[in-house]
């Protein structure tokens, strides 16, 4: 044959081959997204309607974006119709959109971060389709079910944005370093200056942090510089700065407030009292990677102990990669234990790395047909049903801060030692590896069933203040001003969301001169009678799971 008629029919046997391919691949990852859709969907949202905004930040930050969509403003948050100035604006945003689209409630407060984590999800399926193939989907859900992602993708807050943003940046980045493509690059000084937009400074800093001890570890000081790509500055400018610049204009005290107190101060004291022993953030880490904390501490000494070993051989991207999500898993951990100001959510950016080392551990151990340490995989089924007892408990718990005893207990320890049991056994027969990610969801999708199921009522009762808004909805003719005394920040935050209204504090001198209502602790009550003497009070109730009573209060006689 002609070399020509050789080359031409090569040529048609390819495209032919490429027409069976990629419909093939389009069905896959139609089916593989279509699969992470059902589970994101699940895991972030089955249930959030069920119970009421709960902290002082979900309602507050829920109340902020509220204002801001009332007056149409994207530049300065307020809360009470004051400047509140502590937090970036990107969740407000978000939350604004999904206001202006379903209406104001605390299920669409909650959206921006289930969005935002399923984002996250679909992005860890993608790198890990082009760039470490066959475990995409197990990388995508292993991320998803961790116990961190879970519950703040249910939350009102600020750090889901914040570690989307910051896990898809670095990403971005390794994606870039093996492909050299500067479309990546780009891409991660966009999501870091998304970052910047949830939280503030925290996602540059933490990134570059994470960037130069890796590009120490693997000894290429030159990425640095590499990185330092003035295009890729200048889009982060041009997508953070803005609001940055028109917030301070509006706002003179913006640089005191968010930059030296709420960022270096936070830090640097206790100025806003959340103090914690410095090795706090080990067990927080640990309970957020459950339940697949027992093979990410495997994957990870097993990733340092061999670079370790094979220093030398710095060219070999697996074992880069993994010494780069060990850096990115243990850095923000070092970083915020040594803060003076403690939050769980602050080390959320560091459970995705954790995940990720994870699925390139497991993509290494079915490369190579390692078998599974039976003593692992028994650890594994402990730590991972474990949960299932405390969720089946959870009114229990919530309720009377303990754990029961008697039959529901025994239920829940029978269910958790069968499933442990099962999932033990599979991993120990043939399939070991391949099977990790089934048996391993089966307890999360059961946990997380069990708490909408079984606790979101207790929930809604008991940490929430929404029933109590509308007890208190249910006692009044016509909406009234309203009142706190000796309650928490969480009562007073969660009646300002739910009633949509300013709260006055007594005990701040914030002592309504007209007819109000008033939620006071039993304690308090002879302060109330002081500060309302000479003035009509009338008893209106008690609301019990909060341990909490309710007055009607009448105008001051010269009104």
């Amino acid at each position: 044959m002609p070399l020509a008629e050789h080359l031409a029919a090569t040529c048609s046997i390819g495209n032919r081959k490429s027409e069976i391919v990629n419909p093939l691949m389009t069905a896959r990852t139609r089916t593989d997204l279509l699969l992470l859709a059902g589970f994101c969907t699940f895991l972030f949202s089955y249930g959030i309607a069920q119970f009421g905004l709960i902290g002082a930040d979900e309602p507050r930050y829920a109340q902020v974006a509220r204002e801001m969509l009332d007056r149409k403003d994207l530049v300065t948050p307020t809360l009470g119709g004051k400047s509140w100035l502590e937090k970036p604006p990107l969740y407000y945003w978000q939350a604004m959109i999904v206001y202006s689209l379903v209406g104001v409630s605390d299920t669409a407060a909650r959206i921006p971060s289930a969005i935002d984590a399923t984002i996250l999800v679909i992005a860890v399926y993608l790198f890990f389709r082009k760039f470490r193939p066959t475990v995409e989907v197990d990388a995508a859900l292993i991320t998803a079910s961790c116990a961190g992602v879970v519950g703040f993708a249910r939350a009102a807050s600020m750090d889901m944005p914040l570690t989307a943003a910051f896990a898809i940046g670095m990403l971005a980045w390794w994606a870039w370093r093996e492909s050299e493509k500067r479309i990546y690059l780009a891409a991660f000084y966009l999501f870091m200056a998304l970052g910047t937009l949830a939280k503030g400074p925290v996602a540059p800093f933490l990134a570059a942090v994470v960037l130069v001890t890796y590009s120490a570890a693997v000894r290429e000081a030159r990425l640095i510089v590499k990185t330092a790509w003035l295009p890729g500055i200048l889009l982060f400018l041009a997508v953070a700065l803005p609001w940055y610049i028109a917030v301070q204009m509006r706002n003179p005290q913006f640089f005191r407030a968010f930059i030296l107190e709420h960022n270096l101060a936070r830090f640097s004291t206790n100025l806003y009292h959340h103090p914690e022993p410095f090795w706090y953030y080990i067990p927080v880490l640990l309970l957020a990677l459950v339940p697949w904390i027992v093979f990410v501490i495997a994957a990870f000494a097993h990733s340092i102990r061999v670079w370790w070993a094979e220093r030398a051989a710095q060219s070999d991207s697996e074992l880069g990669f993994r010494v780069f999500l060990c850096c990115w898993l243990i850095l923000p951990l070092v970083f915020f234990s040594i803060s003076r100001s403690k939050l769980p959510g602050y080390i959320l950016p560091a459970v995705p790395a954790g995940a990720l080392l994870l699925a390139d551990y497991l993509r290494q151990q079915l490369e190579q047909q390692n078998p599974l340490p039976k003593w692992l995989a028994i650890l594994h089924a402990l730590i991972s049903c474990a949960p299932i007892v405390p969720a089946v408990l959870i009114g229990y718990i919530v309720t009377t801060h303990r754990l029961t005893g008697g039959r529901s207990l025994w239920v829940a320890l029978a269910v958790a030692l069968v499933l442990m049991l099962g999932i033990a056994l599979t991993l120990s027969g043939r399939m070991q590896w391949r099977m990790l990610r089934f048996v391993t969801l089966i307890p999360v999708v059961l946990a997380v069933a069990a708490v909408v199921k079984l606790g979101t009522g207790a929930i809604d009762q008991r940490l929430s203040t929404r029933s109590l808004a509308y007890e208190l909805a249910s006692v009044e003719t016509h909406k009234l001003p309203l009142a706190v005394c000796g309650t928490s920040r969480e009562v007073e935050f969660g009646l300002a969301f739910y009633r949509d209204q300013i709260i006055d504090r007594y005990e701040s001198g914030a002592v309504p001169a007209g007819e109000h209502l008033l939620v006071a602790a039993p304690s308090w009550k002879s302060n109330v009678t002081e500060w309302t003497k000479g003035r009509r009070v009338t008893s209106l109730g008690h609301y019990a799971p909060q341990d909490l009573d309710y007055y009607w209060v009448a105008a001051t006689a010269n009104r």
